[in-house]
């Protein structure tokens, strides 16, 4: 299927490719892993929950299983069409323009990492416009390491991930390499990803009104932030 991709992202494989370079048929496969554990520990029970790249829905249908009312957001239609029990809406995530604000707002897959110019921003600016004042906003972080001593392999249900390269392009942004391997098929994508201290992460929350109130996880990937007040 054709795609028009953006600048430094792309990938390969059977079925469609979203403008990222993520993988549908690929994105079915990956598992849910804590990440629904440590978001229902995070946030009120039966909140509603605004999870913005929400893909095929790998933890939306666990968090919609949980009592969770999720309204799920990705700009691939391709995707989706794969997600069930939750209000889907087909937007970017800068641009997106919801009249109402939610108990939580999820930012997950290291999208806070976004490489692009003002995306990042644009990213935050819209996890601040959407979550209502007195919720909150959980953001997966990479860990550190993620992209050192490479190649690195990890196997999942059937298959095997491997971070093959993890390249410098610009000051401050790498260029990672990909690639998902099953018996019956191989996926590759190649995406820019900004590496973030706790300095530099908490410096670009604050600049979009959002303030750190708690690291949820002992490598610190996962974020509770909360609207910043005045």
């Amino acid at each position: 299927m054709s795609h028009i991709a953006r600048e430094g992202y792309e990938g390969s494989g059977p079925g469609a490719i979203t403008p990222d370079g993520c993988a549908v048929e690929l994105y079915l496969r990956l598992p849910a892993g804590d990440e629904p554990d440590i978001i229902e520990r995070a946030a009120p029970a039966g909140a509603g929950v605004l999870e913005l790249g929400c893909g095929a829905g790998r933890i939306t249908h666990p968090l919609v299983r949980r009592g969770f009312t999720v309204t799920a957001v990705d700009e691939s239609p391709e995707m989706l069409e794969h997600v069930h029990g939750a209000r889907t809406v087909c937007s970017s995530i800068e641009t997106l323009e919801l009249d109402k604000r939610f108990d939580v707002v999820l930012l997950a897959s290291f999208l806070v990492h976004t490489a692009g110019p003002g995306e990042r921003e644009g990213l935050l600016r819209s996890c601040r416009r959407h979550v209502a004042d007195d919720g909150c906003v959980l953001i997966q972080r990479e860990d550190p390491t993620r992209h050192e001593n490479l190649p690195k392999e990890r196997e999942i249900d059937g298959g095997l991930i491997r971070v093959v390269s993890s390249d410098p392009v610009h000051p401050g942004v790498r260029s990672v390499h990909v690639e998902c391997v099953f018996p019956d098929g191989r996926w590759t994508q190649t995406f820019l990803s900004c590496p973030l201290t706790d300095e530099a992460f908490e410096h670009a929350l604050a600049q979009e009104g959002l303030v750190v109130d708690a690291y949820l996880t002992d490598d610190r990937t996962w974020v509770r932030a909360l609207p910043a007040k005045g």
